[in-house]
């Protein structure tokens, strides 16, 4: 199944129980603490398999990270960090930002979209949905949006986030605040996203994108804890719509902007780096500050995008099914980033303490209680969205009661890949991926056929898999399972 052809992790890869996996803090120099990988036996191989864990290893050396560097059970290679890589640095203790923390994708995400219509309603109706769906909404590379912003707009945006479209009459109260950090991180500095970046996203903004984005229209197939999915308005039959994307070409040009302008700063401050991806500046510094402040407002960006699709989705299903949105109970369950890094206090040895946590494909996943979490939701835990493959199932999980003291209140992202898109692509040669779905019950739409190839359900973990893992670590239990009926991708 492990077709990836970059070397193998050959260090050591201790097991602490049977989801947890240490990498010793002396496996190699530099190290400030162990290495935690939450996996169990079915994934081990996988994880052997390249040199994600490796990854892990390294950001255990940078500045200021706290209790251990940690990975999600969808760990696979990425830059700097391992996708599924999470790190919290101490602002106090001399602690850093990395970008390659974040990622290209800055907030790339997912949200939720319950409604009120059934398997039985939407079934005979699915090809017509999907090739609306499709025709409607921009997917791919190079696809402009609807809306094309001035650079003045581009920016009161990204410093207002989803309550700049709602002035607008785009974004409802209930959807603001159904959304992680109400759709607006503070302190961001539109001024410092650069005109290049803002060339790239002003017709981007409501746009799928390509790569491993995507619009899938869903069915709610198996309910696991029926209380909490009536707080979440989940049943089984229930349509749901999964929205996946980011913060398109704005943000990979502000990480991009951001790599460049810290490449000397490592040097600058003292900081000895096993791998020069790992390239960081102290929180505290005018570079650290910077890439925060240009970070800030392209996730802010990222949380309008998914906006915007999910106003267009809204106006594709009233188009199809001949009623407004309302009366189809088109309401947003919620919207978590996983690519991001935020400021959060956190118990580190028993003391309460602010930190910069990292999250690269991973979610935030925070307990019942938890004053982040909006009200509705706040007695059961926050809702955690994982999507899948376009052929098995994604999952809709709620915080876990250990997520805060293990992982400073995180889980996993998605399934995690397994095939790298070359691989893919070569494992699909002289198959129509689009025909095997359909017979397996998935309309899929896309605007190449790479773009099905390398997204097939063999590059891909088995999701079922990946979410048993964080459930049984107490990272994020099981809510519902949602299986695909229909899909666009770029």
């Amino acid at each position: 199944m492990n077709q990836i052809t970059r070397p193998s992790f050959r260090g050591p890869l201790e097991r602490i129980d049977d989801v947890t996996l240490r990498i010793p803090r002396s496996y190699k120099p530099g190290m400030l603490v162990d290495g935690t990988i939450f996996a169990d036996d079915r994934l081990l191989p996988l994880i052997q398999g390249d040199q994600a864990a490796e990854q892990v290893a390294n950001v255990a050396c940078l500045p200021g990270i706290q209790i251990a560097s940690l990975a999600m059970p969808d760990i696979h290679w990425g830059y700097g960090f391992c996708i599924g890589g999470v790190c919290g640095t101490d602002p106090a203790a001399g602690g850093v930002v990395s970008p390659g923390g974040v990622g290209y994708d800055i907030n790339c995400g997912v949200r939720l979209v319950r409604t009120s219509l059934t398997l039985d309603e939407v079934r005979p109706l699915i090809v017509p949905l999907v090739d609306q769906l499709m025709r409607d909404i921009p997917v791919g590379v190079g696809q402009g949006g609807r809306r094309v912003f001035s650079p003045e707009e581009l920016r009161a945006l990204m410093q207002e986030g989803v309550p700049f479209l709602a002035r607008l009459g785009l974004a409802t109260a209930e959807d603001v605040a159904c959304v992680e950090a109400e759709g607006c991180l503070p302190d961001a500095e539109p001024g410092l996203v650069s005109d290049r970046a803002l060339a790239r996203g002003a017709d981007q903004c409501g746009t799928v994108g390509a790569g491993n984005h995507f619009i899938e229209v869903q069915v709610v197939d198996r309910v696991e804890d029926e209380a909490v999915a009536a707080a979440f308005g989940l049943r089984t039959g229930q349509i749901c719509v999964l929205i996946h994307s980011g913060s398109r070409g704005l943000g990979y040009q502000v990480c991009d902007d951001a790599l460049r302008a810290l490449r000397e700063a490592p040097a600058k401050y003292g900081i000895t780096l096993p791998d020069r991806q790992l390239v960081c500046a102290p929180i505290a510094s005018p570079e650290g500050r910077a890439y925060l402040g240009a970070m800030r407002a392209a996730a802010n960006y990222a949380f309008c995008n998914r906006q915007l699709l999910m106003w267009q989705v809204r106006e594709v299903f009233e188009r199809v099914f001949g009623n407004p949105w309302e009366s189809l109970g088109m309401t947003l369950l919620y919207d978590v980033a996983h690519n991001i890094a935020k400021f959060e206090e956190h118990a580190v040895a028993g003391v309460h303490k602010e930190v910069c946590v990292h999250r690269k494909g991973a979610t935030r996943s925070f307990p019942a209680g938890h004053h982040d979490i909006p009200e509705p939701y706040r007695a059961f835990g926050q809702p955690v969205i994982i999507p899948g493959d376009m052929g098995r199932a994604s999952w809709v999980l709620v915080g876990g009661p250990r997520s805060l003291e293990r992982s400073f209140g995180t889980t996993c992202h998605g399934a995690g890949r397994c095939l790298s898109r070359t691989a893919a692509t070569k494992a699909a040669q002289g198959r129509d991926i689009r025909t095997e779905l359909e017979r397996a019950g998935v309309i899929a739409r896309s605007r190449s056929r790479e773009g099905l190839a390398e997204e097939q359900p063999a590059a891909y973990k088995d999701v079922d898999v990946v979410v048993d893992v964080v459930h049984r670590a107490g990272l994020s239990l099981k809510v519902a399972r949602l299986t695909p009926l229909g899909v666009i991708k770029g």
